[in-house]
């Protein structure tokens, strides 16, 4: 069925169908008659037919790193929300933290075509820096700062020195660090190095003994938190690079008390909902995942709508939860 046979059932002229399609002005009756013609033919216009009229898809590639992730489904949450409204839809890639799956899909989505594309981003490689200058959509990153292409970020650094500051100024001494990957230049790098910094400003440090890489799994978490207990078990305190490798540690040390000398205090990332529910809330860096997702859909519809073509690079803000410890005295 065509536009034509549209606006010959419906009693109205063809351009009052196309501006029907087109969100243009139709009067109220001819809307009417319409859409119940659209309703009774279930008639669905033709994407590449808009797309070649509009030179626009209203299609937005969003390439996320896993769905069972509380901090990613809230970003992408956030993502939809604005799409919605703006009248665009989302095709979401999920690659199982594989970097060039990421890369796969990039070029998938540039050649389906969208009108643009976010990356929550994990691991940048040199493959991901070259597409991310040389696409011929735009991209928007979420989760990761680069000079490549416009990002949306968090103070991962920041929050991690101001954390280690705080639990520095307990009256611990044994302070324990499960990381994850430094490829990772948020949840890796960034907050190691501001957990160190933050550690080394109150005059302690973060010995190498009790540091240990985890994978990004409640599973790796507890591998590693139960290697820690294994080789030191009065440790203080064990700050974990996310929630749910904190999860994992909390496991370890529930299966562990028996053989403990006093309780551990774990901390971690994400401010997780869930973990938060069944442990009555940790001690936690919360960001605005979902603010990141708003802005970051905000920031590509910009681009690919007005044309902009300077890079913006916006770095969001942070809170520390949870650190009033009743038993601890500082």
């Amino acid at each position: 069925m065509t536009i034509k046979e549209i606006a010959q059932l419906a009693g109205v002229s063809s351009a009052a169908v196309s501006r029907y399609f087109n969100g243009g002005y139709v009067s109220k009756e001819k809307r009417e008659e319409i859409r119940r013609v659209i309703e009774e033919t279930g008639y669905r216009p033709s994407v590449q037919a808009r797309i070649l009229r509009t030179k626009q898809a209203n299609l937005v590639g969003v390439v996320a790193p896993k769905i069972n992730s509380e901090s990613i489904s809230r970003v992408t949450e956030g993502i939809g929300q604005v799409l919605a409204k703006r009248g665009y839809q989302m095709l979401l890639a999920i690659t199982d933290n594989q970097p060039e799956k990421e890369v796969e899909y990039m070029e998938l989505f540039e050649n389906y075509p969208v009108d643009g594309i976010i990356l929550i981003g994990t691991v940048l490689t040199r493959q991901h820096r070259k597409i991310l200058k040389e696409a011929k959509v735009p991209i928007v990153v979420i989760g990761q700062e680069t000079k490549d292409a416009s990002c949306i970020y968090h103070d991962d650094y920041g929050a991690a020195k101001e954390l280690a500051k705080e639990l520095a100024k307990f009256n611990v001494e044994k302070i324990a660090y499960i990381g994850v990957t430094r490829e990772d230049k948020a949840a890796g790098m960034a907050r190691e190095d501001g957990f160190r910094a933050g550690l080394e400003s109150e005059g302690k440090n973060l010995c190498e003994h009790r540091f240990r890489q985890a994978e990004f799994t409640m599973d790796s978490g507890y591998e590693q938190a139960a290697d820690l207990l294994a080789q030191e078990s009065d440790i203080d305190i064990i700050s974990c690079a996310t929630d749910t490798i904190a999860a994992g540690a909390i496991e370890a040390i529930l299966e562990l008390g028996q053989n403990l000398s006093k309780k551990i205090r774990v901390t971690g990332f994400g401010d997780n909902q869930f973990l938060k529910a069944v442990s009555g809330g940790i001690t936690t860096v919360h960001f605005a995942y979902k603010t990141s997702g708003i802005k970051g859909a905000e920031l590509l519809l910009e681009i690919v709508e007005g044309g902009t073509t300077v890079p913006v690079n916006v770095k969001l803000g942070y809170e520390i939860i949870g650190l009033d410890w009743s038993n601890q005295t500082k």
